[in-house]
């Protein structure tokens, strides 16, 4: 079992940065598939990245590919998402999650940090 906390929302004008924060406590956090998410009001959960048990490969949505990138530090139990040229649609509430490798499910979430970009 693994315990994920989102960390560094906020609110950020359009074309600004944030870079969220996702640590994590319990099992071996270097065992986990991590990814991040989002969900707007009134909208499904969107995918947004996924990286690899090492970090070295990483997938992204085509919303953010080009802006946001996905990190992982394994000796600090922590995984980010650097957020650049922030839109308005980029609003929303922003979670970590974590899964087996051999599995395509993410079982682990987090409660979620919130991202609001004015215009």
């Amino acid at each position: 079992q693994v315990q994920l906390v989102e960390s560094g929302g906020g609110l950020v004008q359009a074309g600004g940065s944030l870079r969220l924060s996702c640590a994590a406590s319990g099992r071996s956090f270097s065992s986990y598939v991590m990814g991040w998410f989002r969900q707007a009001p009134g909208k499904v959960r969107e995918w947004l990245a996924t990286i690899s048990l090492s970090g070295g490969s990483t997938y992204y949505a085509d919303s953010v590919k080009g802006r946001f990138t996905i990190s992982r530090d394994n000796a600090k139990n922590t995984v980010y998402l650097q957020m650049n040229s922030l839109k308005p649609e980029d609003t929303a509430v922003y979670y970590c999650a974590a899964r087996d490798d051999a599995l395509k499910a993410y079982k682990h979430w987090g409660q979620g940090t919130q991202v609001a970009v004015s215009s």
